[in-house]
C-alpha cells in the first residue's frame, strides 16, 4: 500500500471542505474575526481621543475668555458642548459622564490680565481613565499661555507682550483619581469583562450540551414549561456569578484599594442585572448553536467587540462615532461607566439611572429572544 496516494488525499480534501461549508458558524468565525479585527484596530481604536466633550463655566464673556475657550478648542482635544453654565449644573455633568472637562473662568479673569495679577483658570478633568486626559492637560499651559500673548499683543500693542504681559496660571484638578492610578479604571472594568465572559460561555452550552450528550430527549419529557426551564437552566450560574463578584470586589479593595466611594446595594443592583442580561444573552447562544464548539464560537464573536468598543482596553470617546454607536449596543458599555460611576464618583441612582434602564432593556431584550428561540427549538 502506497504512503501516499493523491486520489485518497484529494477525496478527504473535498470532506474536510464539505463539513466546513456545513458548519456555517466555524467559517463565519474563521472569515469574520480577521475581518472584524482588521476594522476595529485600524478604524476604531486611538489611544490619543481628541474633540472630548468640556462644559465652560464662567460670567464673562470678554475677548481674553474667548481667546482661551478658541485656543483650547483649537489644540484638537476640547469641544465645548455646553457653554456659560453654572458651576452646579457642570458638577453634574462632569459626574456623569457627560463632559470630560470642566472649564472654570472667574469673573476678574479680564482685569487680571490687564493687571497682570497673574490671572487663573481652573481645569477640573475626568480623570476615572487617566489616559483620556492626559493628552488634552499636557498642552494646556503652553497653548492657553500663547495665545493670550497674542490677544494682549492685539489690545495693548507690542509693548504690552515686550514687558512680559501676565503669567497665567492653569490650575488642573485631576477629579476622582487625582493621582491618576491606572488599577482604579482598569479592576473596575475587569469585573464586568469576567463576568461576562464566564457568564454568556457557560450558558451558552446549557442546551448543546444536553444535545450532544443525547439527554435532550429526557429534558423535553418532563412536565414543565419552557420558561420554567430556561429558568432552571440558567439561575444556577448566579451563585457562580455571586461569587466572582465578592472575589473581584474583596481583591479591588484590599490589593489594589480601589475607592468604594458609592453605595454598595446599587452597585450589587446594577451588578444583579448585569449578570442576568449576560446569562439571557448566552442562553440565546445555545439555541442558536448545534454544539458547544459553536457555542463556545458565537461567545468569542460577541467577546471581541464588547472589549474593544466598550471602553475598556481604550478610550471610548477616542473611537469614531459609528464604532461607539456599536459601543452604546453593547451591555458591557453601560456597566462600565455604572460600576466607574458607583466606585469611584460615589455616582447616586440619578446619575446612573440611564445606565441602569440600558441595562433593564438589555435583561429584558435578551429574556425574550432567549424564550422565543427555546420554544422554536422545542417545536
Amino acid at each position: 500500500m502506497r504512503w501516499l496516494a493523491w486520489h485518497r488525499l484529494w477525496a478527504m480534501l473535498v470532506k474536510e471542505f464539505v463539513q466546513m461549508r456545513r458548519d456555517r458558524v466555524t467559517f463565519a468565525m474563521m472569515l469574520g474575526v480577521p475581518l472584524i479585527q482588521l476594522v476595529l484596530f485600524g478604524f476604531a481604536i486611538n489611544n490619543d481621543p481628541k474633540k472630548l466633550p468640556a462644559a465652560l463655566v464662567t460670567t464673562s464673556e470678554d475677548q481674553f475668555t474667548r481667546a482661551i475657550v478658541t485656543a483650547l478648542e483649537n489644540t484638537g482635544y476640547y469641544r465645548f458642548t455646553h457653554i456659560l453654565i453654572s458651576a452646579e449644573k457642570a458638577d453634574l455633568l462632569i459626574d456623569n459622564g457627560t463632559v470630560s472637562f470642566v472649564v472654570t473662568i472667574p469673573s476678574d479673569f479680564a482685569r487680571r490680565v490687564m493687571t497682570e495679577e497673574r490671572p487663573q483658570i481652573l481645569i477640573e478633568a475626568d480623570a476615572t481613565d487617566p489616559s483620556v486626559a492626559s493628552g488634552a492637560i499636557s498642552t494646556l499651559s503652553t497653548v492657553s499661555a500663547n495665545a493670550l500673548r497674542r490677544e494682549l499683543a492685539a489690545t495693548a500693542g507690542a509693548g504690552a507682550v515686550a514687558g512680559g504681559g501676565a503669567a497665567l496660571e492653569a490650575v488642573v484638578h485631576r477629579r476622582y483619581n487625582p493621582e491618576g492610578v491606572t488599577q482604579f479604571n482598569i479592576v473596575p472594568g475587569l469585573l464586568g469583562v469576567i463576568l461576562q465572559m464566564t457568564m454568556v460561555m457557560m450558558t451558552a452550552m446549557a442546551l448543546t450540551r444536553e444535545v450532544e450528550r443525547g439527554t435532550m430527549e429526557n429534558l423535553l419529557a418532563l412536565p414543565a414549561t419552557p420558561l420554567e426551564i430556561m429558568l432552571g437552566k440558567v439561575l444556577p450560574f448566579l451563585v457562580v456569578g455571586a461569587g466572582q463578584v465578592v472575589v473581584v470586589l474583596v481583591a479591588a479593595r484590599v490589593l489594589f484599594g480601589v475607592p468604594m466611594a458609592g453605595d454598595m446595594r446599587l452597585l450589587l443592583a446594577g451588578i444583579l442585572i448585569f449578570v442576568l442580561a449576560l446569562i439571557f444573552l448566552g442562553y440565546t447562544f445555545s439555541t442558536l448553536a448545534r454544539t458547544q464548539m459553536q457555542a463556545m464560537q458565537l461567545s468569542f464573536f460577541f467577546f471581541l467587540p464588547s472589549i474593544l468598543l466598550s471602553g475598556f482596553a481604550f478610550p471610548f470617546r477616542g473611537m469614531p462615532g459609528w464604532a461607539q454607536a456599536i459601543g452604546e449596543a453593547l451591555p458591557l458599555t453601560h456597566f462600565l461607566r455604572l460600576v466607574r460611576g458607583v466606585m469611584l464618583k460615589g455616582a447616586d441612582l440619578h446619575t446612573v439611572s440611564s445606565q441602569i434602564a440600558a441595562l433593564i432593556g438589555f435583561a429584558v431584550l435578551f429574556a425574550a429572544l432567549a424564550l422565543i428561540r427555546f420554544r422554536r427549538t422545542l417545536d
